[in-house]
C-alpha cells in the first residue's frame, strides 16, 4: 500500500515522500482512510507505530484554508498528556504542513512555562491547537481560545492522560467542544478506562488494533543482565564504555535516583544529565536538544520520558530500575528501534526484582535469557521464577493521584 492509496491530497503524499517515508505503517494504512472520510476512529497500537503521523495526515487533510475570520476558533484540537509530547506532535504537524505548502497555523500550548508568550502567539490566529489539558483550560479562561467550532478532536496517548489523573480536566474540555464533531482516540493500551471513554465519546468508531506485543518489534534486541543492586551504576558505566554506546537513555524510578546516577556517571568521566519532572521546562528542553545533538551521551530519566520523547536513531535504552507497571516496559524500550532502525534494550535484574521481570515477560509473551557480565556477577543468587509463577509487581506504596500529578510536573514537589 502507498500513501496515495489512502485518499490523501497529492501535496501530503509528496511531503511524506520528501521526509523519507516510502509507504504507510499498518496503523496509518488502517486509520487514515476512515479518519480522512470523517469517521470517528479508535486506535490501539504500541509506541513507535506511526500513530502521530496517522492523525496528523488526517487533521491536515481536513483543515480548511486559513481564514482571517474567527481567530480564536481552531478547527482541530489535539490533547496530549505531557509537555514533551505536545512539542513533538506540534513539530510533526507544523513540519508536515510546511513541507506540503499548506497554509495551516499550528499552535502548541503547555504548562510549566509562562502563559504570556503563548497568549501573545495566539493573537495571530490558529487552525490547529496541540495542548495539555491544564494549560488549555487556562488559555480558554483568558478568552484567548473558543473551542465552540472544533471539528476534529484528537486524544493522543489517552491511556496516559487517564493514568496521570487528568480525567476531570479532560471532561471539562470535552464539554467545551461541539457534540457533533469527529473524534480520533489513540492509545498504546486498551484499559477499561480507555474503553469507557471511547464508548462515551466516540460515535460508531472504526476500531484499529495493532499487535502491541513485543513480537511486533523484532528490531529491538532485549537483554536481561543480572547484578546486585549496589553495583548497577558501575555496571552501567562499564557497559557504556565497553560496548561503546554513543547515546543511551537510562530509566530510573525516582527523581533522586536520576540525579544520583547522573552525578556518579559525570564523576566517572561520562557526559550525563538527569531528566525528570522537577527540572524547569527550559532545562528539560536543553537536555533533550543536547542529547539529540550527541553533546550528552547518557540521559538518566524517570518515566516522564517513557512516552512522547522521540530521539531519532537512539541505539540503547537501559532499565536501571524496572517499571512499576508491566505495560510501561513497552513504552520505555519503544524509545529505541524506531523508524526501521535496530535498537537494544537492557534491563538490570536483581534478586529483589526478578519476580517482577518474570511478570513482565509473562505479560508480553517474552523469554529473555539472563546473562552476567564478567566482574559483575551477583553475590546474591536470583530466585528461579517461571513465567507461569510470576505474579504481583514492584513492592511499594501505590502512587496517589497527587503523586502522579507531581511526576508529570503539574504539582510542586514535596518539601
Amino acid at each position: 500500500m502507498t500513501f496515495s492509496s489512502l485518499g490523501l491530497h497529492e501535496t501530503l503524499v509528496a511531503a511524506m515522500a520528501q521526509q523519507g517515508y516510502a509507504q504507510p505503517t499498518p496503523v496509518q494504512s488502517a486509520a487514515v482512510p476512515p479518519a480522512v472520510a470523517g469517521r470517528d476512529v479508535l486506535v490501539c497500537a504500541q509506541t513507535g507505530s506511526g500513530k502521530t503521523a496517522a492523525f496528523a495526515l488526517a487533521v491536515l487533510q481536513r483543515c480548511k484554508p486559513a481564514s482571517s475570520a474567527g481567530f480564536r476558533h481552531p478547527q482541530a484540537l489535539v490533547l496530549v498528556p505531557t509537555r514533551e509530547l505536545a512539542v513533538q506532535v506540534g513539530g510533526v504537524l507544523s513540519g508536515l504542513a510546511r513541507v506540503a505548502g499548506l497554509p495551516v497555523r499550528v499552535s502548541v500550548v503547555f504548562g510549566g512555562v509562562s502563559i504570556n508568550p503563548q497568549l501573545m502567539a495566539l493573537r495571530g490566529g490558529t487552525d490547529v491547537v496541540v495542548a495539555t489539558t491544564g494549560r488549555l483550560l487556562d488559555i480558554v479562561a483568558h478568552n484567548a481560545l473558543d473551542l465552540g467550532r472544533v471539528e476534529t478532536l484528537v486524544l493522543d496517548e489517552a491511556d496516559r492522560m487517564l493514568d496521570l489523573g487528568f480525567a476531570e480536566e479532560l471532561e471539562r474540555v470535552l464539554a467545551m467542544v461541539p457534540a457533533q464533531r469527529q473524534s480520533l482516540l489513540f492509545s498504546a493500551t486498551y484499559s477499561a478506562a480507555v474503553r469507557r471513554l471511547a464508548e462515551a465519546r466516540l460515535r460508531d468508531p472504526v476500531e484499529v488494533t495493532i499487535d502491541t506485543g513485543m513480537q511486533a518489534a523484532p528490531d529491538i534486541m532485549q537483554r536481561a543482565v543480572t547484578v546486585d543492586p549496589s553495583r548497577r551504576t558501575q555496571l552501567l558505566r562499564h557497559l557504556v564504555q565497553q560496548e561503546q554506546w554513543p547515546r543511551v537513555l537510562v530509566f530510573v524510578a525516582t527523581k533522586y535516583a536520576a540525579e544520583m546516577v547522573a552525578d556518579k556517571l559525570r564523576r566517572a568521566g561520562l557526559q550525563a544529565e538527569p531528566f525528570h519532572a522537577q527540572l524547569s521546562q527550559g532545562k528539560r528542553g536543553q537536555v533533550l536538544a543536547d542529547f539529540k545533538a550527541s553533546d550528552v551521551q547518557v540521559v538518566v530519566a524517570t518515566d516522564v520520558a517513557a512516552r512522547g520523547v522521540d530521539i531519532a536513531g537512539l541505539p540503547v535504552v537501559v532499565n536501571f530500575d524496572l517499571p512499576r507497571a508491566a505495560a510501561d516496559y513497552i513504552h520505555r524500550i519503544g524509545r529505541t528501534g524506531r523508524a526501521g532502525l535496530r535498537g537494544m534494550a537492557v534491563s538490570f535484574v536483581t534478586a529483589e526484582n526478578a519476580a517482577h521481570f518474570a511478570l513482565i515477560e509473562k505479560r508480553h509473551a517474552l523469554e529473555v535469557v539472563r546473562e552476567t557480565v564478567a566482574g559483575f556477577e551477583p553475590e546474591v543468587a536470583l530466585p528461579t521464577v517461571s513465567r507461569d509463577q510470576a505474579a504481583g509487581g514492584v513492592k511499594g506504596r501505590r502512587p496517589s493521584k497527587k503523586d502522579k500529578l507531581r511526576a508529570a510536573g503539574l504539582l510542586p514537589p514535596l518539601a
